[in-house]
C-alpha cells in the first residue's frame, strides 16, 4: 500500500472532489439536452473549440485562462469553478466524517447526484430522470454495504419519499386544479429516502418546506405579491438531505430534547 503523510490525504479528498466536478459540469449542461455526457469531448459552447488538458484542470484553468476561451473569447461562466469547488469541498467534508471508506464514495456519489440536480433546476426547473432514477437503485443496492442503513429502511425511505410528496402534489392538484409540484422532485426525494432511510424524510421535509417557505416569501415580497411566480424545489430538497446527512442525529436529538423540557 502507498503511505502518504497526513497532511497529504485532505488534499486527496479535495482534488478528486474537484476532478468529479469537472465532470459534473458536463452532466449539467448535457443532460437537460438529452445529450451524451461522454461524447464529444468537452468544448466551447460557442466557438467549438475543443479543450486541451491545461484546459481542463479543474478550478485552475479557469483562473488560468482567466474566464475566457481562448480560441474565441467568450466568458466562461461562474458555474464550472463553482461546481468544482462545492464537489471538492464535499468531498473533504465527507472524508472528515467517515475516512477513505466505502460511506466515503457512496455518500459521494449521492453528493453528486445533489449538485447536478441543484443547477439543473436552477437553470430549466426539471429534475433528469437521468440522475434521479439510477440514484434510486444505486441507493437501495448501497444499503447493503452502508452500516447505519438497512435495506428495509432504504426501501420505506424510497416509497415514503415519493409517497409523500405524490399525496401532497395529488392533494394540491385536486384543490388549484393545477400542478404545483413536479414529479421529479417526487423522484427526488425518493432518491434521498434509498440513501438516508425513511427516519431522514420527516426532517428533510420539515427542512426543505421552512427554507422554501422563507424563499417563496421573500421573493414575493421582491416583486410585489406575484404569486405566480414558479420556484424550483429541488435545492431547498437538496439542502434539506445535505444537512441531514452531516448532522440528522444531532438535530435530531436537540429536537426531541427539547419538546422534551
Amino acid at each position: 500500500m502507498i503511505t502518504l503523510p497526513t497532511f497529504a490525504w485532505p488534499f486527496l479528498a479535495f482534488l478528486l472532489g474537484t476532478c468529479i466536478g469537472s465532470f459534473l459540469n458536463v452532466c449539467i449542461c448535457r443532460l437537460p439536452q438529452g445529450r451524451s455526457v461522454v461524447r464529444p469531448g468537452s468544448a466551447c459552447p460557442k466557438c467549438g473549440h475543443r479543450l486541451k488538458w491545461w484546459e481542463n484542470i479543474p478550478i485552475l484553468s479557469f483562473l488560468l485562462l482567466r474566464a475566457k476561451c481562448s480560441s474565441c473569447g467568450e466568458r466562461i461562466s461562474m458555474q464550472y469553478p463553482l461546481v468544482e469547488l462545492l464537489s471538492g469541498l464535499l468531498c473533504l467534508v465527507l472524508w472528515y466524517k467517515f475516512g477513505f471508506s466505502s460511506e466515503l464514495f457512496i455518500y459521494f456519489y449521492f453528493s453528486a447526484c445533489l449538485i447536478i440536480v441543484t443547477f439543473v433546476d436552477l437553470a430549466h426547473q426539471i429534475i433528469p430522470d437521468a440522475v434521479s432514477l439510477p440514484g434510486i437503485a444505486v441507493g437501495f443496492l448501497s444499503s447493503f454495504l452502508l452500516p447505519g442503513l438497512s435495506w428495509r429502511d432504504s426501501l420505506l425511505g424510497i416509497l415514503m419519499g415519493g409517497g409523500i410528496l405524490f399525496l401532497v402534489a395529488w392533494g394540491y392538484y385536486i384543490i388549484a386544479r393545477k400542478e404545483g409540484m413536479g414529479g421529479g422532485d417526487i423522484k427526488l426525494l425518493a432518491m434521498i429516502g434509498a440513501f438516508l432511510g425513511w427516519q431522514a424524510i420527516p426532517l428533510v421535509i420539515l427542512l426543505s418546506a421552512a427554507a422554501g417557505s422563507v424563499a417563496g416569501l421573500t421573493i414575493m415580497s421582491l416583486q410585489k405579491g406575484n404569486r405566480h411566480m414558479a420556484i424550483p424545489y429541488g435545492p431547498f430538497l437538496v439542502g434539506a438531505a445535505l444537512i441531514t446527512l452531516f448532522w440528522g442525529h444531532e438535530l435530531t436529538d436537540w429536537y426531541l430534547g427539547f419538546i422534551a423540557i
